[in-house]
């Protein structure tokens, strides 16, 4: 397997929300009051019933359908691939991607999206060595309007950075930067939209290889229900200019927002076969997302 393209199809595995993230931030409730849940020996347990209204619930689950929802989410994304290499090798990576909205000015937010990963590989060639260590972390900043436009959409544009945090095995081994850009529509449990980003490496890597170039692009769809179940659909595919190879994974899942006592967490679970990926790639595999959300 090409070691540039595993590492850069890594890389941009990572570069993406979650679900994708939902409402415009002026649809966001205020108010999101939530009735103490029942516990068990101590432990919360999800509340099935009575609190919170239907509709908040249904926000809060809109809200992560949005990348620059003005929300604090923290995410935890578990993928597992398989079909790597000669023996059908398996990966894991967990990624870790808060998202922080700031507030600055009345008509403008800055939304922080953060993803940090933790990669473990099994060896794709007969007699090598499984090895496990961070990923390179992505680092996105959207500029973003607090209303929509008057045809509906929301949008946020902004710089996204490459930072070469990743042990060798997985890292670019090179700082890169370019322009993000997201845009979607909602309405009536629906939003559908793009995020597009394009990284150019600024360094040349130590081991010779080429500098990063590279673009992400992930179309989404997804609908919530009145009872903030959500099914998505979106595609997350990169292409590599240098060795001209796409990688693009499909993502088909569901996801439910509960709350445990005050703390609203959504759950998801898709499947993501690969459209294309690099001789030696990925042929499918399987996505677990917990997502700890706190609105204002």
């Amino acid at each position: 397997m090409n070691s540039t393209l595993t590492k850069l199809s890594l890389v941009f595995a990572v570069s993406l929300p979650t679900g994708v993230l939902a409402q415009s931030s002026s649809a966001i409730s205020s108010g999101d009051t939530v009735t103490q849940g029942a516990t068990a020996g101590g432990v919360p347990v999800p509340n099935t019933s009575g609190s919170p209204a239907p509709g908040e619930a249904a926000d809060l689950a809109k809200q992560l359908s949005n990348p620059v929802a003005s929300l604090i989410s923290v995410p935890f994304q578990l993928n597992y691939d398989t079909g790597i290499g000669e023996v059908d090798a398996d990966r894991w990576v967990l990624n870790v991607q808060p998202v922080i909205p700031f507030d600055l000015s009345d008509n403008w937010n800055l939304i922080s999206r953060t993803i940090v990963p933790f990669i473990d590989l099994d060896s794709p060639v007969i007699g090598g060595s499984d090895t496990s260590g961070l990923g390179d972390i992505v680092q996105s900043f959207f500029f973003s309007p607090k209303a929509p436009t008057k045809g509906g959409w929301i949008w946020g544009a902004g710089p996204v950075l490459l930072l070469p945090t990743g042990k060798d095995e997985f890292s670019s081994d090179n700082w890169g930067v370019g322009p993000t850009f997201v845009a979607l529509k909602q309405k009536n449990g629906w939003t559908y939209g793009a995020l597009v980003n394009h990284i150019w490496g600024v360094d040349s890597p130590s081991d010779g290889r080429d500098k990063t170039n590279a673009t992400f692009l992930q179309p989404f769809l997804t609908y919530t229900t009145p009872d903030a179940w959500t099914f998505s659909i979106n595609a997350e595919a990169s292409y590599d200019w240098n060795e001209e190879e796409w990688t693009a994974p499909l993502n088909i899942g569901v996801s439910k927002l509960v709350h445990f006592g005050q703390q609203p967490v959504s759950f998801q679970l898709a499947g993501r076969p690969y459209l294309d990926s690099p001789s030696g790639g990925p042929d499918w595999g399987l996505r677990f997302n917990v997502t700890f959300l706190f609105p204002k």
